[in-house]
């Protein structure tokens, strides 16, 4: 009878150190909840992320923070390669209120924050030769610019929109803020940046009749 009572004692007390440290664990692992994006900014009132419709060419793409790697090539002094860690450690943030225009007819105001595109240039070295900057997204995507314009416009390469991290299906890790430019030159999911001699290229949409300069001010399409 006591060692029935003893067993009976062993296997309650082994169940109990069990659910206790069942939960311990349950109350280490952090539980992931969604940020909340600011509406205002000094007196500026933002627009929000849902805001955006979906018009990438493949469909919104998935990026492996770990897996990360943002190259910076061509005709440069050093090229580069980093990862998602080492740009939101190495470089200064920026924060900048500005609107995109699709020329689908929409538009959004927003809080972007990320990282001069022309700093990452500068540690690379620019070569004399470089005339265009040409942009590679994951999903093939490309659309490029005069390189004047990315080191006199403080273009940014935004990690954040509204103060929250952009989601993957806005173009996380990095999209391109091409302030004054079409919806179609702020390419997304940015994982290569190329300096060329190139000063016709023509991105995906380019290539397809869009205008080359893509301004806001100016026609949509070449010829028009």
């Amino acid at each position: 009878m006591q060692k029935a009572l003893f067993l009976f004692v062993l296997t309650m007390m082994v169940m109990l150190l069990i659910v206790s440290c069942t939960n311990q664990s349950k109350k280490e692992d952090a539980i992931e909840l969604s940020a909340r994006e600011i509406k205002e900014y000094e007196g500026a009132e933002l627009g929000s992320i849902s805001d955006f419709r979906e018009n990438s060419i493949k469909g919104p793409q998935y990026i492996d923070e770990g897996k990360y790697k943002l190259e910076v090539k061509g005709l440069v002094e050093n090229e580069g390669t980093y990862t998602y860690d080492e740009i939101l450690t190495s470089f200064q943030k920026y924060k900048k209120v500005i609107t995109i225009h699709s020329v689908e007819g929409w538009s959004v105001k927003m809080l972007w924050e990320g990282f001069l595109v022309d700093d990452f240039l500068k540690k690379a070295g620019v070569n004399p030769g470089a005339k265009t900057v040409i942009f590679y997204a994951y999903d093939g995507y490309t659309t490029s610019f005069p390189l004047e314009y990315l080191f006199d416009s403080d273009i940014i390469m935004a990690y954040k929109m509204n103060d929250v991290t952009i989601p993957k299906e806005n173009g996380f890790p990095f999209q391109l803020v091409a302030e004054d430019k079409w919806g179609y030159k702020w390419i997304k999911w940015v994982t290569k940046i190329e300096l060329s001699d190139k000063v016709n290229y023509h991105g995906y949409w380019e290539s397809r009749g869009y205008n080359q300069d893509g301004d806001v001010k100016g026609p949509i399409f070449e010829g028009k």
